[in-house]
């Protein structure tokens, strides 16, 4: 006699995260107009009517899958500077962290969603709190407000895109070597730009 296995039905919060995953990879590689709920419900081999349960458009799907990403960098960073504060590489390793869970959906929130008018706002949100972020870490090492301003968004950028990059080129195996070679590469920044000592150790005695 042959037993046929029993398939195990997902949960409902299962099949959300399934769907929103699928969401993301269908929408980094299609863009948002010219991605479908077919498309989406292709991606995560499922019925277009099981995606409309958990989402009642499109749009609605897009907004879940942006805010997602926005809240997992959020939380990422909050537990980063929370349980190990002061710890060398918790800035580019929350980052990466995130980007590693969702790539796709990291790709659409920190870029593409730039480029769609309707869901800018959600970059524009993200990008904010990350340059308030960047602007705690400058402190008072650089006087002029003016420059200072241009080296926030620009320790973001660089962030943003060092990341992107490993994503693209490296192994996540080698993922700790890139947070330091990363993190070196923003100390130099901070180091290089500052009109004041940075605070990254004991004050060196005058000569």
């Amino acid at each position: 006699m042959t037993i046929t296995p029993t398939r195990r039905l997902m949960r409902q919060d299962e099949r959300y995260e399934q769907v929103l995953r699928a969401a993301a990879a269908a929408f980094a590689r299609g863009g948002f107009a010219a991605t479908s709920m077919e498309d989406v419900a292709a991606e995560a081999g499922i019925t277009r009517l099981i995606v409309y349960r958990h989402f009642d458009s499109k749009e609605d799907l897009y907004r879940a899958v942006l805010e997602r990403a926005a809240e997992r960098l959020r939380d990422e960073f909050i537990q980063g500077m929370e349980h190990v504060p002061g710890r060398r590489g918790y800035i580019v390793g929350s980052m990466l962290s995130v980007a590693r869970e969702n790539p796709d959906g990291f790709r659409l929130l920190t870029g593409h969603s730039l480029r769609e008018a309707r869901f800018a706002s959600y970059y524009d949100g993200w990008w904010a709190k990350a340059v308030e972020v960047a602007d705690r870490m400058v402190g008072t090492t650089i006087a002029d407000p003016v420059i200072r301003a241009w080296a926030d968004r620009t320790i973001v950028a660089y962030l943003v895109e060092a990341v992107q990059a490993w994503l693209h080129v490296g192994e996540a195996g080698r993922d700790p070597e890139f947070i330091e070679q990363a993190t070196k590469g923003l100390i130099a920044m901070s180091v290089a730009w500052a009109t004041e000592p940075p605070t990254m150790g004991p004050a060196q005695p005058e000569r």
